[in-house]
């Protein structure tokens, strides 16, 4: 299964729009936005993208409360199940343990990845490009046997392009 990771759109609406286009030109079958959402019409995006979705709550999210009925928002840490395989997401990095198989985080606006303790780290960056000039998203990949990252940035009026590919032998807890 594909899985589209982004984090920290902030009130970058076409920038969301070009990253979630992006994703799904990429084949994947869910996505997943760590935070800082800002804006109603963000979460439309998500809405509309033709694939089921999660996205939780940021620090900066708490205004967006009013939609919690009406889209798919969650508080963290949220745990779930996808692909038989476990992800705990959150916003802030407050709750690191490695009690699942996957803990999706965003809030610092840096890409991370990090596999240690059995568990797969992610933190795609940010879509905004408040902290840098570029927007970032993720590929996650999730096989019988490993976890594939694809790491992707777009610089202002380019094409996102592929950075770095991370490959995780999976470690069942």
């Amino acid at each position: 299964m594909k899985i589209g990771i982004l984090s920290d759109t902030h009130k970058k609406v076409n920038l969301t729009k070009i990253t979630l286009n992006f994703l799904l030109e990429q084949g994947v079958e869910f996505l997943i936005h760590a935070g800082d959402i800002v804006e109603v019409e963000i979460l439309e995006l998500l809405a509309h993208s033709g694939v089921p979705y999660v996205a939780v709550y940021g620090n900066n999210d708490a205004h967006l409360v009013q939609y919690h009925n009406d889209y798919n928002l969650v508080q963290e840490p949220h745990y779930f199940k996808l692909a038989n395989t476990t992800f705990k997401l959150m916003h802030l990095p407050f709750y690191m343990t490695a009690d699942t198989e996957i803990i999706i985080f965003g809030h610092t606006h840096q890409f991370e990845v990090e596999f240690t303790k059995k568990a797969l780290y992610i933190n795609s960056g940010e879509v905004c490009a408040r902290s840098k000039p570029l927007s970032e998203c993720v590929v996650l990949e999730i096989k019988e046997k490993t976890f594939l990252v694809d790491y992707f940035t777009r610089k202002k009026d380019k094409k996102y392009k592929h950075k770095e590919s991370f490959k995780y032998k999976r470690q069942k807890k």
